[in-house]
């Protein structure tokens, strides 16, 4: 996604309206490498929009006047020419990079099944799923991951920013996971301490920064998080608990219903945090200088194995943030 970097988060004014029998609205647009997100003046989100998905209605005439989709009754107007020109570049990237091959052919797919269900129909449900977890592209990844972080804030509220808290926040991420693709969230509730979403996403309660006095604790959570999502493809988690029908669509299709969306994040809500307590964990710290005494204590509430690796910290002593980041950080929730 580096020719999106420059994109990953734009917000600029607009001019929505829900359909024709609506008065339109003066709204700010919030741009991200694959959604738009509308927002009132009160900072309440109205609507979300899939990039890919996006139509333009008047073709080159300005101000531009989009619509999510060709059966849809929003439309946004955008006056400014250099966000207009934002999103059509993000837009023309976006499919480039799009899906390509997620329709095989009907009769590859018949085959594949009936092979799988003559050797070993027993492992048919995980097999098909994983199979389609990894026909998913990195830009679907992110567009599923965008889309299920929103479903998640229609029930437990919008992520926390500011503008020194999240550059605070983006600096944590390159610090703990270097080029890793994704991003750092601060949910402002509903997270069980930590979670991960695809395309890189790692969820965070505003607790880990608001309840600690240094950055130690927040840095093991982050690097336990990305180790849990490594050793879980989390598509394949989303389809796991859709079960096959949303499974065969994503191979069909290439897409997941918001439905199955909503029905994972409610999913994701109500799962309790589960530590990391293993090797890679110990070596992860070790690599970064970081000290694993603080996060073994604080997840020790949930598994007294947790102080094991207190007693032999080897982690070493690199600040994760400076003082001024740690702050910002610390008030990224207002």
């Amino acid at each position: 996604m580096t020719a999106l970097k420059q994109y990953q988060r734009l917000e600029f004014p607009g001019v929505w309206r829900a359909s024709p029998k609506h008065q339109r609205k003066n709204v700010v647009v919030c741009m991200g490498n694959a959604t738009l997100i509308i927002y009132d003046y009160a900072d309440q989100p109205l609507t979300h929009w899939s990039l890919p998905a996006l139509i333009r209605l008047n073709g080159n005439g300005r101000p531009a006047v989009f619509a999510p989709g060709a059966d849809s009754t929003e439309e946004l107007e955008i006056s400014d020419d250099s966000m207009i020109d934002a999103i059509e570049q993000v837009r023309n990237a976006i499919e480039r990079q799009g899906p390509r091959n997620l329709k095989p052919r009907l009769s590859i797919i018949a085959c594949a099944i009936c092979a799988m269900l003559v050797i070993c129909m027993a492992w048919l449900p995980e097999l098909l799923v994983n199979h389609a977890a990894t026909l998913v592209p990195d830009a679907k990844r992110v567009e599923l991951g965008e889309r299920l972080l929103f479903q998640i804030q229609r029930i437990s509220g919008v992520s926390c920013h500011t503008p020194t808290g999240t550059a605070a926040l983006d600096r944590l991420h390159t610090r703990l996971l270097g080029d890793r693709p994704g991003r750092l969230v601060v949910l402002s509730n509903g997270v069980a301490w930590t979670n991960h979403l695809p395309g890189g996403l790692l969820l965070l309660d505003p607790t880990l920064v608001e309840d600690h006095e240094a950055p130690d604790v927040v840095a093991g959570y982050v690097i336990a998080e990305a180790i849990r999502a490594d050793a879980r493809d989390p598509v394949a988690r989303i389809l796991e608990q859709a079960g096959l029908v949303a499974a065969f669509r994503l191979l069909t299709t290439g897409d997941v219903s918001e439905s199955v969306l909503l029905a994972q994040a409610g999913a994701l809500l109500s799962q309790p945090y589960k530590p990391v307590l293993n090797e890679t964990l110990l070596e992860r710290f070790r690599s970064l200088g970081i000290p694993i005494r603080p996060y073994a204590i604080a997840v020790s509430r949930f598994d007294e194995e947790a102080l094991a690796l207190a007693n032999s910290d080897s982690g070493g002593n690199s600040p994760v943030l400076s003082d001024a980041d740690w702050v910002n950080l610390q008030r990224i929730c207002g």
